[in-house]
């Protein structure tokens, strides 16, 4: 809003700093952040009041988390207004990649806010049916992806080597809604101590701020053999906006967790980060940067696999935090350790940029 009301001012004077990306990245970040550090308080006693009970715990999960019974969740809601309220603020809204972003990150928070509910008012972990939720999440990504492929071509760029793509056709709509449902469902499964989601998904969207600065500048991309993306510039600034409202959560969200995210948080900054790495036409780059997600939805699956072909267990609960908690490490100790592999995981991933 306040970017088209400087354009239409003619960027005059001070206004004239509204102009740059640069700029706008650090006013949407603290934005977000003093918003939500804000409004977070009246969230969470609302959130309190509603829910009574809060999130379910599981009774075959860690001992220690029986503490955290009453604490709510959908602290997500948190998350989704400060982003928005930045974003409007902030953003060139006449971008179709930022409506498109938009459109996952708001699209996949009701889904995520529909299964929490559901959880919240049957007192149970059985929320909306998986086939359901994975229905409509597909039904999201997949109009993301008509935004984003009307402006993007439909090749796959390959790290580490230059001017490598290949060419998916029509199968890339496929593919990129596969991408953002399955962030969004990765970032989810990570979702299970306090902090353990929101500090990488903030490592990642501060990685990804970078990559979608350098694609969207013709000077930069052509420098490190990146593909341009004319306009995903924008995203870095959409990037800004998840972490601000990410470290404004993070403040609630530290240990003890005063509020959980809930699915309404994780499925949709998730899904966020899975549809700016379309955009920015690095999709495979997010595993690389995201593989900390990646590594707790694989434990899940091969959990699943495993034991439905043997009826034995490969760790000894999943997805894989639960499991060095039940090894005996203390939850702080596991977060800050996931912590320090996000941190090195978005190193490897920026180093993708120059290893052309």
């Amino acid at each position: 809003m306040l970017y088209l009301l400087a354009e239409w001012l003619g960027f005059e004077g001070a206004l004239n700093l509204v102009r740059y990306q640069t700029f706008r990245f650090g006013a949407t970040l603290m934005t977000a952040l003093v918003f939500g550090l804000i409004i977070g308080p009246r969230f969470i006693n609302m959130l309190r009041v509603r829910q009574g009970k809060g999130q379910p715990i599981r009774e075959d999960g860690p001992q220690s988390h029986l503490a955290k019974r009453g604490t709510p969740t959908m602290g997500g809601l948190m998350i989704l207004v400060a982003l928005t309220v930045a974003l409007v603020l902030w953003m060139d809204l006449s971008n179709p990649f930022v409506w498109a972003c938009l459109a996952v990150t708001i699209g996949f928070g009701i889904i995520g806010f529909l299964d929490d509910y559901a959880k919240v008012s049957k007192a149970s972990h059985a929320g909306v049916s998986g086939r359901v939720r994975l229905l409509m999440e597909f039904a999201v990504a997949g109009i993301a992806s008509w935004i984003i492929v009307s402006q993007i071509s439909t090749n796959l760029y390959l790290p580490f080597f230059s001017d490598v793509e290949i060419s998916l056709g029509p199968a890339y709509y496929v593919f990129a809604a596969f991408v953002m449902v399955g962030a969004g469902n990765a970032v989810n499964l990570t979702d299970g101590l306090d902090g353990l989601a929101i500090m990488p998904v903030i490592i990642a969207a501060g990685t990804f701020a970078i990559i979608a600065y350098l694609v969207g500048r013709v000077d930069f991309s052509e420098y490190l053999g990146i593909p341009h993306v004319p306009g995903a510039g924008e995203l870095a600034v959409f990037c800004a906006a998840i972490m601000g409202a990410g470290l404004a959560f993070l403040w609630f969200n530290a240990p003890p967790a005063a509020v959980f995210m809930g699915d309404t948080g994780s499925l949709a900054l998730g899904g966020a980060l899975g549809a700016i790495a379309v955009a920015a036409h690095h999709e495979v780059v997010l595993a690389i940067v995201g593989g900390l997600f990646v590594l707790e939805a694989v434990s899940v699956i091969i959990q699943v696999f495993w034991f439905k072909r043997t009826g034995r267990r490969v760790f000894r609960m999943a997805p894989i935090h639960h499991h060095f908690e039940q090894l005996g490490w203390s939850e702080s100790k596991v977060v800050i350790r996931f912590w320090i592999i996000a941190i090195v995981l978005a190193l490897l991933g920026l180093a993708t940029l120059k290893l052309r």
